[in-house]
């Protein structure tokens, strides 16, 4: 039978403060790890995964934020739950340590009634949290024969501003594109692609279109969406089968784009005023990783900009004509720049045809989305 017994890590550069709280927390049950420095705790974290991280604030060298921050971005631990233990009780101090990813604050002294209290929150809404994937999972398991859920079309949402060209290689393809009306004037643009292109994929497209619906909405990020996700593409996904995507978030009152990457090729902002920009985020692919971690990059835009975004099938030429990434990113930003006077949905059907050339043989599927501002 599997050992469900939950581990705390604890880490502090005080052994007696470490030897009172593996006490306290061995006499309720749980299992215990302990370090006294961050970067012991980084090592610790990731060879062993605990169930949830008691941190001290104030350690020589590299102090608990610093640690804090350097486990978020690692995939591997940037779910773990951080509770930070410090003498500082002043609120900047609690606002910077939930800033960094800490998701409470426990003062010292601390009262070992507290610090039970606060570590069983945790624990339990970390084990919620993996219920609810599983639960998602088992769901999204019944739809593996369905054909590719339908795709939003610009007429059914002209409010979103979007524009779209999509040529699977077969009638149901893997790759995947859907934009969401999530509140007010914020509407989510994604991009994805399923790594191969046989009938099987259609099921994953239809458990991605439902995964979107269920988990973006205004109060969750579009990096929080897409850890969530994750989490049950990698109760689904078989046969070192993997997503990449991009991820759009437009809120066009406040003028400002969020995006996120998860291992897919970067868009091509045109600005309406000249100019082309890449942004490039890092993150980590799709169903592959328990853990992930996504950059997210804010930029301000402008009435008239536009985003293009694509699967890598646009861009690695087709054919004879088989060319890099970078020289093939290089040719879309310059038909971009050629065609940005046309209007959106001509624009993006004539850049489309001009790097897919219609009755020349294809080995992937290509979608060319594009919002404008």
């Amino acid at each position: 039978m599997k050992d469900t017994t939950p581990t705390i890590l604890i880490v502090d550069d005080e052994p007696l403060n470490i030897r009172l709280l593996d006490i306290v927390l061995k006499k309720n049950g749980y299992r215990t790890l302990s370090c006294t420095s961050g970067p012991e705790a980084r090592a610790l974290a990731a060879e062993h995964s605990p169930d949830l991280i008691l941190l001290d604030v104030l350690m020589p060298d590299e102090d608990g934020y610093a640690t804090c921050a350097l486990l978020k971005q690692q995939s591997q631990t940037s779910d773990i739950p951080i509770i930070f233990i410090s003498a500082l009780t002043d609120t900047s101090s609690k606002v910077r340590g939930l800033e960094v990813g800490g998701v409470d604050f426990i003062s010292k002294p601390f009262e070992k009634a507290e610090v039970l209290a606060r570590v069983k929150v945790h624990l339990k809404l970390r084990f919620t949290y993996r219920a609810l994937i599983e639960a998602q999972a088992q769901r999204l398991a019944q739809v593996q024969d369905a054909q590719q859920a339908l795709l939003v079309l610009p007429a059914e949402l002209p409010e979103a501003g979007f524009a779209v060209r999509y040529e699977p290689v077969l009638e149901a393809g893997g790759d995947f594109y859907d934009v969401l009306h999530v509140g007010g004037t914020t509407f989510d643009y994604v991009v994805a692609d399923v790594s191969g292109h046989d009938l099987g994929t259609s099921y994953i497209t239809s458990a991605l279109k439902a995964l979107l619906s269920q988990n973006c909405n205004l109060v969750t990020s579009p990096a929080e969406s897409l850890t969530m996700i994750n989490s049950v593409l990698c109760r689904i996904l078989t046969g070192g089968t993997h997503i990449t995507a991009g991820f759009a978030r437009l809120n066009r009152e406040q003028r400002t784009l969020r995006y996120i990457n998860a291992g897919h090729p970067a868009p091509v902002l045109v600005r309406a005023g000249g100019g082309i920009e890449i942004p490039q985020p890092s993150g980590d692919i799709l169903g592959v990783f328990d853990a992930v971690w996504f950059e997210a990059l804010e930029l301000s835009v402008q009435p008239g900009d536009r985003l293009f975004m694509y699967t890598d099938g646009l861009i690695e030429g087709f054919g004879d004509k088989k060319m890099t990434r970078e020289d093939g990113l290089a040719r879309l930003c310059a038909t971009c720049e050629a065609y940005r006077d046309l209007p959106l949905t001509q624009t993006v059907n004539a850049i489309h045809e001009a790097l897919a050339v219609p009755g020349t043989p294809r080995e992937d599927d290509t979608i060319l989305l594009a919002l404008e501002v």
